[in-house]
């Protein structure tokens, strides 16, 4: 009996080895496979279902959510510690819905973003305000792109998932954000003078018509916004090439060849923004992966002697950039159209990660791997400080379905037993952090998967 159980153990070990090691040739578009990396490293799958419904419940509803209804048709996800709602946010809770076939989660986010969000006239026709506060009333008008970015898929999602018929065209209105986010003619409106933006940058404001696009037309890369001076440059968490295959394929609006494009150019240009030796990468770049530049202008800190480098935070690997490693790896899931730079990256952000202690590594970094200091580290919640944050322990844990090399199941293991509660000091992200635990804890059991139609 004994010998029988040594046979068996060693032969789950010999299995484990295998789905560690055994380099992916091909995304779930042709396979429809998925790992189950939480299984794979030792964990029961009765545990894990438990566990991926507890993350679940904890953003949408436990004590800490994130998530509320608006009377009988409406919802909104709420950056709780901002006390708004944010593009971001309604369109991941979109996501998560569709996933775990959540249609009245889903419907009521997307009532909630189309009613309040969403322009439906004037320059910004189709585009949705980035962020509004809970009754609806906007902040702000203008768009941040990763909102359209999610709420396009998600929506051809639904189409397959529950079809077109039941109260909402889904497709329909994907196909509608499709078309308004090509790029058109507008007329910007003029800012007062002082006003951020472009200006705090050093340059002028632009007047007379411009073009409005959610990709840019000569790079095909994704804007960090659609008009203005955010239009010039990108952020490299805002690059899904696999959710361009998405469109490619169900969207039906006779451009799959140019998303096909879009989606080779963007994983051309993640070779680009990040640092070879360490795999971080910044917050923002310009289109061909350079980091941004920050001319002096009046009121700007001198900071260091004449003629020493000015540090801009916008280049560090920071909040936006926690993102990459888990999109990153989402492209290797669907796609594996580049798997090997993909798993060489993965384990090499996780070597930086481990080298900076793998339980202990902070939030944000210069890309060269160095600590930021002073204004350079971008607070959040009141405060200015490096942590070790759980969204980052998230993706960096999510980097493991690339990864072959024997760190990826430490860098689960402190995932799965990472509790996501208040700092000692008070400081406490159930909107950001608890949206990233969850998606890497989809991803890690595998059930961040393509909604194929029916």
């Amino acid at each position: 009996m004994n010998r029988i159980l040594s046979i068996v153990i060693l032969s789950g070990m010999t299995l484990l080895a295998n789905a560690q090691t055994t380099p992916w040739t091909k995304g779930a578009f042709e396979t429809r496979q998925y790992r189950n990396v939480f299984v794979e490293m030792g964990y029961q799958p009765a545990e894990v279902d438990a566990k991926l419904k507890e993350v679940f419940n904890d953003v949408f509803r436990g004590p800490n959510k994130i998530y509320f209804e608006v009377g009988d048709t409406m919802g909104y996800v709420s950056d709780v510690k901002n006390h708004d709602a944010r593009t971001e946010g309604m369109s991941y809770g979109m996501m998560i819905a569709v996933q775990f076939g959540e249609k009245d989660i889903f419907d009521r986010l997307w009532r909630w973003s189309k009613k309040y969000m969403q322009h439906h006239d004037g320059n910004r026709k189709g585009y949705f305000a980035w962020s509004c506060q809970t009754d609806g009333t906007r902040n702000a008008q203008g768009a941040a792109s990763d909102g359209e970015l999610y709420y396009i898929t998600a929506l051809l999602f639904a189409s397959n998932r529950w079809g077109n018929n039941t109260g909402i065209d889904y497709k329909a209105e994907a196909q509608h954000i499709l078309d308004c986010i090509q790029p058109r003619e507008y007329t910007p409106e003029p800012r007062p003078a002082g006003f951020g933006g472009f200006a705090a940058f050093g340059g002028q404001q632009q007047t007379g018509p411009q073009k409005m696009y959610l990709i840019d037309p000569e790079t095909k890369l994704i804007t960090f916004t659609p008009d203005g001076f955010g239009q010039r440059f990108t952020d490299p968490s805002y690059h899904i090439p696999a959710f361009y295959e998405v469109w490619a394929r169900w969207a039906g609006d006779g451009r799959a060849d140019y998303w096909m494009e879009c989606a080779q150019k963007s994983r051309e240009f993640l070779h680009k923004c990040i640092n070879e030796n360490t795999g971080l990468n910044g917050d923002q770049c310009q289109y061909d992966g350079s980091e941004m530049q920050m001319p002096r202008f009046p009121g700007m800190p001198q900071g260091q002697a004449e003629g020493a480098p000015r540090r801009n935070g916008n280049n560090n690997f920071r909040y936006d950039s926690w993102r990459v490693p888990m999109n990153i790896a989402l492209d290797y899931e669907w796609s594996c159209a580049d798997g090997e730079w993909q798993r060489q990256y993965g384990e090499k952000i996780q070597n930086f990660f481990y080298s900076q202690g793998i339980s202990t590594f902070v939030d944000q970094y210069r890309k060269d791997g160095t600590l930021p200091e002073g204004n350079e580290i971008l607070g959040a919640g009141g405060f200015r400080k490096l942590r070790h944050s759980i969204g980052l322990v998230a993706t960096t844990a999510a980097a493991s379905v690339m990864c072959s090399h024997e760190k990826s199941k430490e860098f689960v293991d402190q995932l799965w037993n990472a509790r996501h509660e208040p700092f000692d000091d008070g400081y406490f992200d159930a909107y950001y952090d608890g949206l990233l635990r969850l998606f890497a804890f989809m991803h890690l059991s595998g059930n961040y998967r393509i909604i194929f139609d029916k």
